[in-house]
């Protein structure tokens, strides 16, 4: 926009100051440049959400938000935060560790936000190009790294993962993947085949750099049940059918040219076996070590739970005179019910599951939005398997994105379409 000679530049500046169309558009490049950052960097995701949150407070419907609060899939997560924080009143550790245990649900908060503002953004499918977008980098990223290991952004890196760790780059890789799925489809379908050619060949560069460079077991448990869930929304029996006799074979020809993915299977059953037979701790043993111990804290204290960061307390308890895996300490079971259930009992479990349930019906619908956040639901939950992945930073934040920018623009296009479904003659 360009200054008038009867408009001085402090005079623009206070107009651009009052104008709430300018701090929505600043409210959507944040959410834009947080979805950039997420794959990269932690701190410049808390920088931008926080800026995101200040964007919205000069102009932000106070009535109107508290209202859109009152719906399931924004109380609910709200509800998991203020367990957590009421849950410190029953701890029995130092108030730091409570306080600091408080943390990893804060980023729930962030998801009514989220749902709040794109509902009445149009630019919602921007934020979700710009993290596919910033995702595709990271991967090219990660095949130079595996080439030469020095360009890697940090100190100390694993191989072919440039920032963060393999089980965070794995998840992102994996969503995207899949995901492209269905705009795929949807454009061949319609014959516009150059455009699902190119969706093609970004899809099966993420998953060609899982089986090469580095995959997570969790990614190789989760991503086949992605991939059947598509399969039975959007393709017939007979194109199910030949999906899975294709993959069978590229499978098959991925395991025999992957040393990569070959070590990574073999990895369950070795590490099983290491565990049971000299009790050393390795990821799966200590996985089985941490669930039993796990199931009897809950036993313990089934309603409330032990109380917001009684978790490691509890590990120290049982570790004592132990040895092997037995002796190891932890803050984190390493599944995302058990972690729930420690420190806030079935009441916890409950609030939890409800979260889950709230926001798979809000996308059981049709269209690309829907299916993106079925997918990012559909992962958190069979991940949380194996990890905490709503409290990790990572996957935490790629749910609250995920949720948030698609669930709202479910909401958008649902309002739009009843809207015109009233004006209609």
């Amino acid at each position: 926009m360009t200054v008038t000679a009867k408009e001085s530049v402090p005079a623009l500046l206070l107009r651009q100051w009052r104008d709430p169309a300018a701090w929505s558009t600043t409210s959507d490049v944040f959410a834009i440049l947080i979805a950039v950052s997420l794959p990269w960097s932690t701190s410049l995701v808390a920088i931008f959400a926080t800026a995101l949150l200040v964007s919205m407070g000069p102009f932000l419907d106070a009535k109107g938000f508290l209202q859109s609060l009152k719906r399931p899939i924004c109380a609910l997560p709200v509800a998991l935060f203020a367990l957590a924080a009421v849950g410190t009143l029953w701890s029995n550790v130092p108030w730091g560790v409570r306080l600091y245990a408080v943390g990893p649900s804060a980023k729930l908060l962030m998801l009514p936000v989220l749902l709040y503002h794109f509902e009445r953004s149009a630019r919602g499918l921007q934020v979700l190009i710009a993290f596919l977008a910033s995702c595709f980098l990271l991967m090219v990223m990660s095949w130079i790294v595996a080439f030469d290991p020095r360009l890697a952004l940090k100190s100390g890196a694993e191989y072919g993962v440039p920032v963060k760790n393999y089980i965070d780059q794995s998840q992102e890789f994996a969503l995207c993947a899949v995901v492209l799925a269905y705009p795929i489809i949807g454009l061949w379908r319609t014959q516009r085949t150059g455009l699902a050619v190119l969706l093609i060949a970004v899809s099966l560069c993420f998953v060609v750099n899982m089986l090469f460079v580095v995959v997570s077991r969790t990614a190789l448990v989760t991503m086949p049940i992605m991939l059947a869930v598509f399969a039975l929304l959007h393709l017939n029996w007979r194109s199910v059918v030949i999906a899975v006799c294709v993959t069978a074979i590229l499978g098959g020809v991925a395991w025999m040219t992957s040393p990569k993915l070959r070590w990574t299977a073999e990895t369950f059953g070795r590490d099983y076996q290491l565990y049971k037979e000299q009790n050393l701790p390795t990821s799966a043993g200590l996985r089985l070590e941490f669930y039993r111990k796990s199931l009897r804290f809950i036993s313990e204290a089934p309603l409330f739970g032990h109380g917001t960061g009684s978790i490691r307390g509890l590990f120290e308890e049982a570790a004592v005179d132990q040895r092997g895996a037995a002796a190891e300490v932890i803050s984190n079971p390493h599944n995302q019910t058990l972690n729930v259930a420690i420190q806030w009992g079935a009441i916890g479990i409950v609030v939890l599951y409800a979260i889950w349930l709230v926001h798979l019906m809000l996308f059981r619908g049709e269209g690309l939005a829907a299916w993106i956040g079925l997918m990012v639901v559909v992962q958190n939950i069979f991940t949380s398997l194996f990890n905490s992945h709503l409290f990790d930073f990572n996957e935490g934040w790629i749910y609250v994105l995920g949720v948030g920018i698609a669930g709202s623009m479910v909401l958008r296009n649902s309002h739009e379409a009843a809207t015109r479904e009233s004006s209609a003659p």
